[in-house]
């Protein structure tokens, strides 16, 4: 992956390279459905951002799905656990 590449995918994604993260893992009980429509919830994102995400998550394990403040951060995982998805939030 080249760096426009790179710095594409963080745009996209509403992502800071310079605050904190939220990561949401993988789990063997949320339909794509599910998940997709809780990220368009949490990171206010298109269905297509948030279908890309999710196969994110499926493939890789996990995603980084936003960047920004800690109380931004906290704010968007607690919308996320709303519905038992796992999340972290990284500083």
């Amino acid at each position: 992956m080249t760096k426009t590449q790179e710095l594409e995918l963080i745009e996209d994604y509403n992502i800071d390279v310079d605050g904190s993260s939220v990561i949401v893992h993988n789990d063997d009980w949320h339909t794509f459905e599910e998940v997709i429509r809780q990220l368009k919830r949490a990171i206010h994102c298109s269905t297509q951002r948030a279908e890309a995400i999710a196969i994110e998550i499926h493939t890789h394990g996990k995603a980084k799905v936003y960047s920004g403040t800690m109380e931004d951060c906290l704010f968007i995982s607690a919308v996320l656990e709303e519905i038992d998805l796992m999340t972290s939030v990284e500083a």
